[in-house]
């Protein structure tokens, strides 16, 4: 059986704060967005946060996609991990479009037993900027021009936390 997979950490920011606040929408966009990703859904478990916020995962046979909401500063993170023929990006696609965001910031880890090194390699980690949905990436993959035209520059240091943890 073929372990590897892909796992990708999103932080989604200037995200619409009624959409966070909203068990029901976030549930449907996270079953969505499993569906885009071509996953198998086993189960969808969600809970409110008071005063605010969402938390939820939604259980797929090739692992799960998870998110912890903030609308009182319209953040949202988020974990897509998937194994075999899935693909995490189209879920972050529909993600980010659902919940409005302004921007992502993307981590993407290769996962899973290999008999040749490590078992995780960071392939990726890169920020997407949605004025009026225009995109706008800045990766650590590479340094130079996209074929978008937008300018790609290599990230120097780790961004700084956005909200703290919940307690």
């Amino acid at each position: 059986m073929n372990t590897r997979g892909r796992h990708l950490l999103v932080e989604y920011t200037g995200c619409d704060a009624s959409v966070l606040d909203d068990l029901k929408r976030i549930e449907a966009l996270m079953n969505q967005a499993a569906k885009a990703a071509r996953t198998n859904i086993v189960a969808s478990v969600f809970q409110p946060f008071e005063p605010h916020g969402v938390t939820g995962v939604v259980v797929v046979e090739e692992s799960h996609l998870s998110i912890h909401t903030w609308p009182e500063h319209g953040y949202a993170a988020v974990d897509f991990f998937t194994c075999g023929e899935s693909v995490p990006e189209l879920a972050h696609k529909v993600l980010s479009e659902g919940l409005g965001a302004e921007r992502a910031e993307i981590v993407t880890v290769d996962r899973g037993l290999s008999h040749t090194g490590p078992s995780m390699r960071m392939r990726s980690h890169s920020t997407e900027r949605y004025g009026d949905r225009a995109f706008e990436m800045i990766s650590s993959t590479n340094g130079a021009h996209s074929a978008n035209g937008h300018t790609s520059v290599a990230h120097g240091s780790p961004a700084p936390m956005l909200a703290a943890p919940r307690s």
